[in-house]
């Protein structure tokens, strides 16, 4: 069956005549469960007198504690110890003077919350701007409580938060809320940065959106530096990323030169070096053709490792050097592959000097060469 409407003339299933007549009843109803249950908690106050909050649990001048006092009295007359409590506590609020006449007692349990006595009796008094009388809803709002049908944005998001208390209904709210472009625009900056930060904690999800960001231009643009390192650390951890990364960039002149100020770095391309040579020696011995000629002669291991650096030279050279058609060096360059030229041509005189004489003996220029190496 559907469920009935107000209309101009009827509320709910009733006229409007009706309906303020049930209203009229009711009050008055109301007014008596009022004046009930105040003389209940009038009865339970005359029992056992409200005292200071350290005095609760001593012992009255009866048998009873205030507590068993009480909770008597409940089981005698049949209600629960809890309601008769808060009658007893609301009754205390309100000295009889001060009830007043048409505002219903869950009204004066409401505002009995408010802890000044001559602010709580002025306020029972005067309703809120624009309202005949107090309403519970009213009442919350004056004590700062949550209201059974927010209106204002603030009781609404109290409400929620009320709702969402399980984290299970949290979670639903929270994607439902997040699908909606026109809420997430409104969202300040460092709250959208916590939700990105809690939804990547997942490995697997943080590995999907990463690469979105890292290919929006303006997003990378505002990454800090020490940031940037990080992800290209992270990045580059697998070693064949590494080495195309890392050969691009030794191939711009500004960033191998801050590299090679680092004195590990310069010592692990050393050590590279080395390991290159061993290794083109090892492929000269394989695929040389004077290679088998070689392994006749009775040769030794300095024989062999100068034949193959200077193998290993000659190679590089031919793959370096046609690189440079076309390419106009910056006056630093030039100077810097003079420089090395230069050594390159002592050395392979003293190479020379060594082999028909037996003197590896270095002059003061050559070592100095050498050490610049």
């Amino acid at each position: 069956m559907p469920e009935e409407i107000e209309t101009a003339d009827k509320v709910g299933s009733v006229s409007n005549s009706r309906y303020e007549q049930i209203v009229a009843d009711l009050r008055k109803v109301v007014e008596a469960q009022g004046k009930g249950q105040f003389m209940i908690g009038d009865g339970a106050l005359e029992i056992e007198p409200m005292r200071e909050q350290y005095a609760q649990g001593e012992r009255s001048e009866g048998l009873f504690t205030v507590k068993e006092s009480v909770f008597r009295l409940a089981e005698d007359i049949g209600l629960a110890y809890k309601t008769v409590s808060t009658l007893r506590w609301v009754a205390s609020r309100w000295p009889k003077e001060h009830r007043q006449d048409g505002v219903s007692f869950t009204v004066h349990r409401i505002l009995a919350r408010i802890e000044d006595e001559e602010e709580r009796f002025a306020a029972i008094l005067t309703p809120p701007k624009g309202k005949a009388r107090w309403t519970p809803d009213e009442a919350n709002r004056r004590v700062g409580w949550q209201v059974t049908k927010p209106v204002t944005p603030q009781e609404k998001v109290s409400a929620i938060h009320s709702l969402a208390q399980d984290e299970e209904v949290a979670a639903v709210v929270t994607g439902d809320l997040l699908r909606r472009p026109d809420v997430v625009a409104q969202v300040k900056a460092e709250d959208k940065v916590r939700v990105v930060e809690e939804l990547t904690r997942d490995d697997q999800v943080a590995a999907a959106v990463a690469p979105e960001f890292l290919r929006r231009l303006a997003v990378v643009a505002k990454v800090t530096q020490a940031d940037r390192v990080k992800v290209v650390q992270e990045l580059t951890r697998d070693e064949q990323v590494a080495a195309v990364v890392t050969t691009g960039l030794l191939r711009r002149p500004d960033v191998a030169f801050r590299a090679m100020s680092d004195d590990t770095a310069r010592h692990q391309v050393n050590s590279a070096q080395v390991e290159r040579g061993r290794q083109a020696r090892e492929q000269f011995e394989q695929t040389s053709p004077v290679a088998p000629a070689i392994r006749r002669i009775d040769r030794s291991l300095e024989f062999l490792d100068l034949v193959t650096a200077c193998h290993a030279f000659v190679a590089a050279a031919g793959r370096a050097v046609p690189g440079l058609r076309d390419r106009q060096l910056s006056a630093d360059e030039k100077a810097i592959v003079h420089e090395r030229v230069a050594a390159c041509r002592a050395t392979l005189d003293w190479i020379e000097t060594a082999v028909d004489t037996g003197k590896v003996d270095v002059d003061g220029e050559l070592a100095r060469l050498l050490q610049g190496e």
